[in-house]
């Protein structure tokens, strides 16, 4: 059964760091592109960063660019996303997501979503 499980949120006070997993089972995370997306009240679900399948290029959007760092770790078989320097808004629901390698991961097609983890950023 292919999944996608993350683990790691909770709640961090402005300038605080968390390390979000996201654990793949079914399929070999280092043949896929793996992206992380967010979402919070009244905000679109928004995709902010990616790994690709095919090597370790990493894609990030500016609003979390040099705050967060996607990295890879295919004996476990899980994508992690450390996030640095947290701000209130980014606060949301963080889903990873896996798609086919292809030539860039933020334009990948995801097909295959984990469940969510709550990140609240609040002091």
């Amino acid at each position: 059964q292919v999944q996608l499980v993350e683990s790691g949120g909770g709640s961090v006070q402005p300038g605080g760091s968390l390390r979000l997993s996201c654990a793949a089972s079914g399929f070999p995370v280092d043949h896929y592109a793996i992206g992380w997306f967010r979402q919070a009240p009244g905000k679109e679900h928004e995709g902010f960063g990616c790994i690709s399948g095919s090597d370790n290029t990493t894609w990030y959007k500016d609003s979390v660019k040099g705050r967060f760092i996607i990295s890879r770790d295919n004996t476990r078989n899980t994508v992690f996303l450390q996030m640095n320097n947290l701000k209130p808004e980014d606060s949301g629901v963080y889903s990873c997501a896996g798609a086919p390698p292809g030539p860039e991961c933020h334009t990948a097609p995801y097909a295959t979503w984990g469940q969510g983890t709550q990140v609240t950023v609040s002091s």
